[in-house]
């Protein structure tokens, strides 16, 4: 877990104060220094200088920064500030050119992130199902049938608007409250999804919601010894059904299970094509010693499509926005009261959670990518020391062509550290209280 956090974050903070480095220097702009990580209090793991920017890794594991000459940041150097303005010096350029400087971190971050997404769906999905394949109609899950979603049921358009992939039926547009088009027996009528739809949809997985084909629990552990084994299930089974009735979500078994505790249940299990049911024995916990995967089985008649390089960018840009919008949509929601920060907030333990122990590249890369469009989307909050801030300060300097006195910035570069500090102490803080709690 800690290989991958420190492994991403590098990535996006290195590339971050590239883009703040890279502009400056275009502008004629002096960096004096350019660091991965803090080197707080002057200890530093390695450096070496180069032209005129000095360059090296902190031992500080809470992001990295440029040092650029003649710029209020939060180095607060009162002593450089003194000092009559250098035509090298940030505060001697134009406000348009300052302006570029500050944003240019945000834009590394939005364009690392759709090359990410891009390049997963190159890489490691390959394909995709287009919606205008699934000719049988949808199957629908617990989830689905909740909000009145029926087996058959073909969606054409998600709020007005016809889409592409079927994949998009899981997206931020939908899972955030929208209004699905559907065509039931030969007639149209629109489902509603609800606005907290997101909070179920993450509490009981995607595999509850809809999909293509059966659901099933494919076992990929059995217990030796357990009630499983003797009754004859393999790992490879695809368990279709219990007690005649098909799965229709992530927890279907186990909540079966848990009402027949040391009784017996038929399980409808698919082996080398062909199906079966296995009477098992169930502990008085409620389980029979297997370990599966729920997976929604698509149609062999349907034909997926590839995706072409040109496809990839195309949906990758696609998925990177709406990994953005959801991140908008999830921080409305918890300034409207909809949401508790402390459920939505993740520090570094929450986010090392979330990247897990088993190094998975294609996991990693989405987490990562994920990860670069929510720093992005952080950055340009207006919030002094931020990104966002020095925008809104350039902003108005732009219009209404007075700059800001060196005095104001200072001390707005104290105010947004402290707001900083206090969100990084919640956030940590939070994470910890999870951990204690679970």
């Amino acid at each position: 877990m800690a290989a991958q956090l420190i492994l991403g974050l590098s990535i996006l903070v290195a590339l971050h104060e590239l883009g703040h480095f890279l502009a400056a220097r275009a502008f004629g702009i002096r960096v004096e220094k350019f660091y991965l990580f803090f080197d707080a209090w002057g200890f530093k793991l390695f450096s070496f200088t180069k032209g005129d920017t000095e360059y090296g890794i902190g031992w500080l594991p809470l992001g990295g920064y440029v040092k650029i000459s003649g710029m209020i940041d939060e180095s607060l150097d009162k002593e450089a500030m003194a000092a009559p303005p250098q035509p090298y010096e940030f505060r001697s350029k134009p406000a348009w050119q300052r302006l570029i400087v500050m944003v240019a971190g945000v834009t590394m971050n939005l364009i690392l992130g759709i090359i990410i997404f891009s390049l997963i769906l190159f890489t490691y999905k390959k394909d995709y199902l287009p919606n205008s394949e699934v000719k049988n109609g949808i199957h629908a899950y617990k989830l689905g049938l909740e909000i009145g979603l029926q087996d058959g049921d073909k969606i054409k358009a998600i709020n007005g608007k016809s889409f592409e992939r079927f994949d998009d039926l899981l997206s931020s547009r939908v899972v955030f409250g929208s209004v699905l088009t559907v065509e039931r027996k030969g007639q149209t009528l629109e489902v509603e999804v609800p606005d907290n739809f997101y909070k179920t949809v993450a509490a009981e997985g995607r595999w509850n919601f809809i999909g293509t084909g059966e659901l099933v629990h494919e076992v990929n552990l059995v217990t030796a010894g357990e009630n499983a084994e003797k009754a004859g299930i393999k790992s490879g089974d695809k368990i279709i059904g219990v007690e005649g009735n098909k799965i229709n979500g992530n927890n279907d078994l186990p909540e079966k299970l848990g009402k027949v505790k040391n009784g017996e249940i038929h399980l409808t299990i698919r082996r080398d094509g062909k199906e079966m049911v296995i009477p098992v024995n169930v502990s008085d916990k409620g389980t029979i010693g297997i370990s599966y995967v729920t997976t929604s089985e698509i149609n062999p008649d349907y034909r997926l499509k590839p995706y072409t390089l040109a496809a990839s960018f195309k949906y990758g840009t696609a998925d990177a926005w709406e990994a953005l919008v959801s991140n908008v949509k999830g921080l409305k929601k918890i300034f409207a009261g909809d949401e508790k920060a402390t459920d939505a907030v993740q520090g570094p333990i929450g986010i090392a959670q979330i990247y897990g122990g088993t190094w998975d590249w294609s996991w990693f890369w989405r987490i990562t990518g994920l990860l670069s469009m929510v720093l992005a989307f952080m950055n340009i909050l207006p919030i002094p020391a931020l990104d966002g801030g020095h925008v809104i300060f350039l902003t108005i300097e732009a219009i209404t062509r007075r700059k800001f006195s060196d005095k104001f910035m200072e001390r707005s570069q104290v105010v947004g550290m402290v707001i900083l500090l206090g969100l990084m102490v919640f956030a940590v803080g939070n994470d910890v209280w999870k951990h204690i709690i679970n």
